[in-house]
């Protein structure tokens, strides 16, 4: 995980606690969440479950009950604690920490006889790791929101703030990949330059794909060709404004960019239309 002090943690944790975030497939791959080293313990034993949601406060696991679990809970007066283990894009060692907590309800999971739904309160203030990994899902979701339209211009700075590969890349239109070059960034679209005309361009489905290194990620993200423009000099070329479909825009490009905009004091100046990415 990269470097973030404790006033940022801190901040984290005050904006974001009461926040819940369901660990959906895509939350679990970009937090890097091992899902077969989550346990319950409770007393000296321990119970295999799977985290449903949490925020810095609370979390709701699944977890049988068919193996004496509700009565060992009754017998420890609920008190648990809940293992976790992360191991995020491009670490190398697993992050592993216990919270501690007391379940407050338990309620049978779906149609299942063997299975419960327990929400846990959180004892304490959850370590560090925990709100880095879980605050920066959160905040980038806020800021994807409120800086939608602000562009990063595509400069040699900027990609290596980003750790950008190049700025040559591809869009896919009808699923067949076209070369382009990437002119500026945000979280509803790009701008990109590629051989073409506009108005056999203009409306057409096309997906991105944007390479970042360090670590390794690649992202092609689905949207529409809203505008387009001449490049002076060059007839047959074409610059195109691409709005990103908002669902289908990955989490993990929404924390690269907002990793980056976090860290910089640069002024990315936005477009103030929604329709003018």
């Amino acid at each position: 995980m990269g470097l973030v002090t404790s006033q940022k943690i801190s901040a984290y944790y005050e904006r974001f606690k009461d926040i819940s975030v369901t660990f959906t497939k895509e939350i679990i791959q970009v937090t890097g969440l091992l899902t077969q080293q989550i346990h319950l313990k409770c007393g000296n034993d321990f119970w295999p479950c799977v985290v449903y949601a949490a925020s810095f406060e609370s979390a709701k696991v699944v977890a049988n009950v068919k193996t004496g679990l509700l009565g060992k809970l009754q017998a420890a007066n609920n008190l648990v604690s809940l293992r976790f283990c992360f191991r995020p894009a491009g670490e190398t060692n697993a992050v592993t920490f216990f919270i501690a907590g007391r379940v407050l309800a338990s309620a049978p999971y779906g149609t299942s006889a063997d299975v419960n739904m327990f929400t846990i309160q959180f004892s304490n203030r959850p370590p560090d790791d925990f709100i880095e990994i879980m605050g920066r899902i959160l905040d980038a979701n806020v800021n994807s929101a409120k800086r939608k339209d602000m562009r990063i211009p595509i400069t040699a700075d900027s990609m290596r703030k980003l750790n950008i590969l190049s700025s040559e890349s591809a869009v896919f239109i009808e699923r067949v990949p076209r070369r382009c070059i990437l002119r500026d960034l945000s979280f509803s679209g790009s701008k990109i330059i590629m051989m073409g005309v506009a108005k056999f361009l203009i409306d057409k489905d096309a997906s991105l794909r944007v390479d970042f290194n360090d670590p390794r990620e690649i992202f092609t993200i689905k949207g529409k060709f809203i505008r387009a423009e001449e490049v002076e000099g060059k007839k047959e070329m074409v610059a195109l404004g691409i709005q990103f479909d908002e669902a289908l825009v990955p989490m993990g490009y929404k924390i690269r960019l907002n990793d980056m905009l976090s860290s910089t004091r640069a002024d990315f100046r936005g477009a103030s239309d929604e329709n003018n990415p």
